[in-house]
């Protein structure tokens, strides 16, 4: 008896073990949905979430790197066509960028939406993510929020880095494929610069559209340069700082893979500033 007891036991310590985290899952799933509605009902418009974040797959705990990919772009055109022209559009944007041909998909796209669109940066969109904020008729940031430049990126190497490496050598000493390269690099320049500036050109004048474009894909910076509110206000571009509080309530639901040691540690509520107590006086 004490041995089926014991069997049954772990038994059902195993089954918990494996389901366990398909309910949490699910929880958080649930939480995340219920910020979504609650902030579409809030501003009467079709609330987007685009959150790439490092997770952990299943119960392995392996993390794995989210980026902007194929998946991203059909399911956000989706939603875009979906939403009859007069609704409002509000994406949540926090990426560090990824493939230049599903960015561009999916700025076009909310680009081309009547209503007005509004995207919400609370904490970074980089590369690709830059172009999705660019293409938003109002761009939300938190005041510490940032976006980057949108030069294109050959395999590990910025393309405008690859064409300045080709002009100091010797082109007879330049093999067949760093000149197929360059030339690869050379087409990419233009074409994200000009994708920059259709964008761009269909709000603000022609020549400032062509000067942030060249800004931002011209190779001036690393690609991983951060630029703050400042910076985009003094390009000519509109940013606004006040972000819903829903916001960041949903980015606590993408939290990164639990460490063994937690490496920021802080009282999780609103302070007010107090008096510090004195050394020896009891409250």
């Amino acid at each position: 008896m004490s041995d089926t007891f014991f069997n049954l036991f772990w038994i059902l310590l195993l089954v918990w073990s494996l389901l366990s985290p398909l309910f949490g899952r699910r929880r958080v799933e649930l939480a995340r949905l219920h910020i979504l509605n609650s902030l579409s009902r809030k501003r009467g418009s079709r609330v987007i979430a685009m959150i790439h974040r490092m997770e952990a797959i299943s119960f392995l705990g392996i993390p794995i790197s989210r980026h902007i990919d194929i998946e991203d772009s059909e399911q956000v055109l989706r939603a875009i066509r979906l939403t009859p022209d007069d609704v409002p559009i509000d994406i949540i944007l926090h990426t560090p960028g990824g493939l230049v041909l599903a960015a561009e998909q999916i700025a076009h796209a909310i680009a081309g939406h009547k209503a007005k669109v509004t995207v919400f940066v609370p904490h970074y969109a980089m590369s690709g993510g830059t172009l999705l904020a660019l293409a938003a008729d109002e761009i939300v940031m938190d005041e510490n929020a940032v976006l980057g430049p949108v030069d294109p990126q050959l395999g590990n190497y910025p393309a405008v880095s690859i064409l300045r490496a080709i002009e100091q050598k010797d082109k007879n000493s330049v093999s067949d494929t760093t000149l197929i390269l360059g030339d690869m690099a050379a087409k990419a320049m233009v074409q994200v610069y000009e994708s920059v500036y259709e964008i761009l050109a269909a709000k603000l004048p022609e020549d400032r559209a062509r000067e942030i474009a060249k800004t931002l894909t011209e190779g001036r910076w690393t690609h991983d340069y951060p630029i703050t509110c400042g910076a985009l206000r003094r390009m000519g571009l509109t940013v606004s700082n006040e972000m819903p509080y829903e916001v960041y309530r949903l980015m606590e639901l993408y939290p990164q893979p639990v460490q063994r040691r937690p490496s920021v540690q802080y009282v999780p509520v609103p302070y007010e500033r107090r008096e510090p107590v004195e050394r020896g006086r009891r409250d």
